[in-house]
């Protein structure tokens, strides 16, 4: 797919699981370590993983390696592009609310 909104399409598709957004609740409060995710989450380390893997695949979330754990923050700016698309939206949606198709009916 070559879609102008491929970061926008990532992020969303990130943000379409329970556990991600758990794991977002979490680090909006600032950088955290996964073994604090794991706690805090009661999942196992792979299914962890996984869902870091997806959530840093899409820049939403950056990790670093500090002795052996990962410690993972929010990307804040990560989320511009996604508020512009959907303000753009609501936008058109608004300005437009009073066209209605000219097909045949």
């Amino acid at each position: 797919m070559n879609s102008p909104h491929m970061k926008e399409i990532k992020i969303f598709k990130a943000l379409g699981d329970e556990n991600r957004i758990k794991i977002l609740e979490i680090l909006k409060d600032g950088e955290k370590c996964a073994c604090k995710l794991l706690e805090e989450l009661q999942i196992s380390q792979s299914t962890l993983s996984h869902h870091m893997k997806i959530l840093c695949d899409s820049e939403i979330v950056f990790g670093r390696k500090e002795g052996k754990w990962m410690h993972y923050s929010i990307i804040e700016s990560s989320f511009d592009s996604v508020f512009d698309l959907l303000s753009d939206f609501a936008a058109s949606a608004k300005l437009n609310a009073d066209n209605s198709c000219d097909c045949e009916k």
